[in-house]
């Protein structure tokens, strides 16, 4: 007799209906570099988050085995750090690849609820202080409050009429809009844009734009670079560089700017399935933009875990389509004040 083999549980053909939960893998019986070299991080930090989300992984389900959150954790760390559904990762925590696939998709949310709680600006005024201090400490840039640039992720074209999320490399992507501190702690991140959108266009339409013209951000400003229009709350380079203090000025930008460029190198370096190297990622639009913020929300906690380096550039990443702008910072003569006072203040 033919046996319906598309509704048997993959994981019931493989261990039984008699195990409550499915959790053969125990984090006490392996070495620390195991679990860095399969799931990109260490025994205490696994557990943090299993502290953090197991209320959202133990939710109600109508499967008569719930797959444990430990499971569920290591199952999307492997995913993140990995890029793949890999085999041998399945075999090893005793889940097929489909319950691997949930267990992302679990994770991912439980994460995207609580990326508020990781990615915020501090609010305080000493907190506050103390970042434009660390970001002085850089190149000597006065009253920086984080820098700002956007960064593409390559995923599956949604459909063969939607253009929206093609680049002007032609490639289908999300542009994700992010601000960092001095540290490379991810402040802002805006993970949903389509690709075709120039940098410009995001910031103008995201929700950190209305935060700082509201004056949510006072007595500083985010340094952008020459993607972004200069704004009172944010400075970009000078196009063309005359005196001495224009270059000076130029030059302490371009050094603090950088943070952003070295945590966008060391979020693809650790998460490979943002880098390219294992294809796009195979999930929609929306689903991938929740990946990319759970990522983010795991960069902020592996910093304050201490366990952040910065990292080599990944060997996939995805090369980052070209900007077209034109040079309209004369238009916001405010703006041009207030950059004009910083050089006469602090770079002359």
């Amino acid at each position: 007799m033919a046996v319906p083999i598309a509704i048997l549980d993959c994981d019931l053909l493989l261990y039984g209906r008699g195990h409550r939960t499915l959790d053969r893998f125990k984090l006490e019986d392996v070495t620390d570099e195991y679990l860095v070299s399969m799931y990109g991080f260490p025994r205490q930090f696994i557990y943090y988050l299993v502290d953090l989300l197991g209320a959202s992984l133990s939710r109600p389900t109508q499967r008569s085995r719930a797959i444990s959150p430990e499971t569920q954790i290591l199952a999307a760390l492997g995913f993140y750090t990995s890029g793949s559904f890999q085999t041998r990762m399945g075999d090893a925590i005793g889940i097929s690849q489909a319950s691997m696939s949930r267990c992302v998709a679990n994770v991912t949310e439980a994460l995207v609820e609580r990326a508020s709680q990781f990615i915020h600006f501090p609010e305080d005024e000493a907190s506050v202080q103390s970042l434009k201090d660390d970001f002085y400490g850089l190149a000597g840039m006065p009253g920086v409050l984080g820098v700002i640039d956007c960064t593409h992720v390559a995923i599956k074209a949604p459909n063969a009429e939607d253009l929206s999320y093609a680049n002007r490399k032609g490639l289908h992507s999300l542009n994700c809009l992010m601000v960092c501190d001095a540290r490379g702690a991810l402040l802002s991140a805006e993970t949903h844009w389509p690709g075709s959108l120039q940098d410009c266009t995001v910031l103008q339409q995201a929700a950190l734009n209305s935060q700082f013209e509201a004056g949510l951000h006072k007595d500083g400003w985010l340094l952008g670079d020459s993607s972004f229009f200069l704004r009172t709350w944010l400075m970009t380079p000078l196009h063309i560089p005359e005196t001495t203090a224009e270059y000076r000025y130029n030059m302490a930008h371009s050094a603090t700017h950088s943070v952003i460029e070295q945590t966008f190198r060391t979020i693809r370096s650790r998460f490979r399935c943002l880098d390219g190297s294992k294809g796009t990622l195979q999930y929609s639009p929306e689903k991938s933009s929740h990946i990319i913020l759970a990522c983010c929300v795991l960069h902020n906690i592996s910093l304050e875990h201490g366990l952040d380096v910065w990292s080599s550039p990944a060997t996939g990443q995805m090369e980052q389509p070209e900007e077209e702008y034109e040079q309209m910072e004369s238009l916001d003569s405010e703006a041009c004040r207030i950059r004009r006072e910083l050089l006469l203040t602090h770079f002359s």
